[in-house]
């Protein structure tokens, strides 16, 4: 597959939540819908190089999710309150949409399936529910309103390119929506038990064994999964590996029913 020097212009539209909250996305390309789903600090617009690859078999669809970039923030903050930004988004997309999680956006798409959003196949990467008992202490500044500590703390934690940060501090709140979604940081079986579509989990080759043992706990606990590890590849994986990935396992017809 080649190369996409230049990220895709789509249509940018917003949907309203449930409980009225404005959530802005981006979409471009043509085919079956597919919602891509961030991770921690991330916007539809760090979505654009993944997405102008699936564009191509896609019509994809990218969110700021809650408190980010173009979309509102009302409060109080429950993880509920997310699940039901996305099947905002999910409804808006179409009939059988597939779904993609990177990070914390896989912990996400896998907590709105199990919790009965219609969803078509579903791949994630590196879900990091190991990573929330590690960051407690981001917690703790994001509570006593150190939003800048917090976040120096979290990037020095995290593989962040530097060229990425600047920028970074107006979404440092959100640090602990993500944090909300990891729960206690143990993989949550009893949640993925309740998650029904087929599922692609894929880490990197590369990536620490701590990250690649929890891809595999959630693929055991999930009961329609699979595995992929994309060899030399870490967190900050490269969008031209990993979207002919997706692109195979999405593209493939569904199971019979029976099999599920």
């Amino acid at each position: 597959m080649d190369e996409v020097s230049t990220p895709p212009a789509g249509v940018r539209g917003r949907v309203v939540s449930r409980d009225g909250t404005p959530i802005a996305y981006e979409r471009y390309g043509e085919g079956p819908p597919l919602v891509l789903v961030s991770g921690a600090l991330g916007t539809a617009a760090g979505e654009r190089l993944l997405g102008g690859f699936l564009a191509r078999r896609f019509s994809v669809v990218a969110y700021d999710r809650r408190g980010r970039g173009g979309s509102g923030d009302g409060g109080p903050y429950a993880v509920e309150r997310e699940v039901e930004d996305l099947a905002a988004v999910v409804a808006a997309a179409g009939p059988g949409t597939a779904l993609h999680g990177t990070g914390t956006g896989g912990a996400l798409v896998l907590a709105a399936v199990a919790a009965g959003l219609p969803a078509g196949a579903v791949t994630v990467f590196e879900p990091p529910y190991a990573a929330a008992a590690e960051r407690r202490r981001v917690a703790e500044l994001l509570g006593g309103g150190r939003s800048a500590e917090a976040l120096d703390l979290f990037l020095a934690e995290s593989t962040v390119p530097a060229s990425l940060r600047p920028g970074l501090a107006e979404l440092a709140h959100t640090l602990a929506y993500d944090l909300a979604v990891l729960g206690d940081g143990a993989v949550p079986e009893r949640l993925l038990a309740r998650v029904h579509a087929r599922v692609l989990v894929v880490d990197g080759g590369a990536s620490p064994a701590g990250t690649r043992q929890v891809a595999r706990a959630v693929t055991a606990a999930l009961p329609r999964a699979r595995h992929r590890t994309l060899t030399g590849q870490t967190h900050e994986v490269a969008p031209h590996v990993l979207a002919p990935v997706l692109e195979e396992f999405l593209g493939e017809e569904r199971e019979p029913a029976e099999a599920a």
